[in-house]
């Protein structure tokens, strides 16, 4: 593919068909022959338009863990895609994802310029001009009280704030901005039967670390995510003596999830596990388009990505530990240490997302790179992508 210029020299970049034909070509390509994205499909406004419209919000996200909002009046602050967003539990157990936009002049209802991120409350009180909506069960969201609007014409039971579609996999929090959506676990029997001896469903949030509008496309820090072949460079210190890249095993799934597995170094003089014998590791799992799990027997880390422009996107990670662990002797104590580690895993890895980036923005644009066999889920996702954008 070419770096089209204009008369002056300024680049133009590839048009969305000619992108949306190499697509098709490289989704068709078998593994061992298979090539990254184009350049362009990181860094075109265009193309980021696209996947907006066609994949973030059509697709269901994960966002949160349902123990974030454990409790009734519990209440978490998203922003999803622009969307002002919370997710509520309401007096039956049962989550509600909300439209933070009163219905009166569009002010945000939990501002974070002077709201805690996660509470709890009993109703939802506009700052602004103090409109109040309910948050209990089926009249979530509906409007309660409008101080000082008697004698104005407008239907008040029917104004509310509008709500989002919810749902809760293996503990984790579904959003989906699309009405019409499909199941949200359509497709991912394959992965529950991988994950069901671990019981996430009753894993526990400890540390959340955030990294906001990080300067790169969200699809570099999710293919980063999504393959161990980095850490014998990136983590060269950290884990790669721990976990090397070289020993995963990439399972050969197809569709929306994937697995890998790494096992641990094995140190002088251990015995090796015997045919048949599990090796103790760690295991990946991910779900297109913006979501990676690494589990181990005694802990696990959860990571999503929303992007917030064609070279911008949130990340935020989160520690779980498995039920009864954080009321063990000394394990206050040791949440320092695991925030520790996640901000220098995850530093490391944002040197290799920027410097991607900054890679990818060079001129002339740098030729497809070719896919070594522990890469096999981005070569995955590029077939995901194919499925959504064409």
């Amino acid at each position: 593919m070419t770096d089209a210029t204009d008369m002056t020299g300024h680049h133009r970049g590839t048009p969305v068909p000619a992108l949306l034909e190499e697509l098709r070509r490289l989704a068709a390509l078998p593994l061992e022959r298979g090539e990254t994205l184009p350049p362009e499909a990181y860094t075109s406004p265009e193309w980021y338009g696209r996947e907006i419209e066609r994949i973030f919000r059509k697709e269901w996200l994960c966002v949160a863990r349902a123990d974030e909002v454990p409790e009734p009046g519990s209440y978490l602050r998203l922003d999803v895609l622009g969307t002002p967003l919370v997710i509520t539990r309401d007096e039956g157990g049962e989550l509600h994802a909300l439209s933070r936009v009163c219905r009166h002049r569009f002010m945000d209802v939990l501002p974070p310029e002077n709201t805690p991120g996660k509470g709890s409350l009993k109703r939802l009180v506009c700052p602004y001009h103090t409109w109040t909506y309910r948050l209990n069960g089926r009249y979530a969201g509906q409007l309660a009280g409008a101080p000082l609007m008697h004698g104005v014409e407008f239907e008040r039971a029917s104004c509310r704030l509008p709500a989002y579609r919810l749902a809760v996999w293996n503990g984790f929090v579904l959003l989906s901005l699309d009405p019409r959506a499909p199941s949200p676990d359509a497709g991912l029997a394959g992965l529950d039967r991988v994950l069901a001896g671990y019981g996430l469903d009753r894993w526990e949030s400890v540390v959340t670390l955030a990294w906001e509008d990080v300067p790169a496309n969200w699809k570099v820090a999710v293919e980063n995510g999504s393959e161990n072949y980095h850490h014998m460079g990136t983590h060269a210190a950290t884990l790669e003596p721990v976990l090397p890249g070289k020993d995963t095993r990439v399972d050969a799934c197809d569709g929306r999830w994937f697995t890998m597995f790494t096992p641990f170094a094995a140190a002088p003089g251990e015995r090796r596990p015997e045919d048949g014998e599990e090796a103790p590791g760690l295991l990946i799992a991910g779900i297109f388009p913006q979501f990676v799990l690494a589990v181990l027997r005694d802990s696990a880390v959860w990571i999503r990505w929303l992007p917030t422009g064609p070279a911008s996107h949130d990340a935020r990670l989160t520690a779980l530990v498995p039920p009864g662990a954080s009321g063990a002797p000394g394990f206050t104590d040791s949440l320092e240490e695991v925030r520790r580690q996640l901000t220098l895993i995850q530093e490391e890895d944002l040197v290799a997302i920027r410097g991607v980036q900054r890679g990818l923005n060079s001129r002339p644009a740098p030729s497809n790179g070719r896919f070594s066999h522990l890469e096999r889920p981005l070569w995955q996702f590029q077939r995901y992508l194919a499925e959504r954008l064409l």
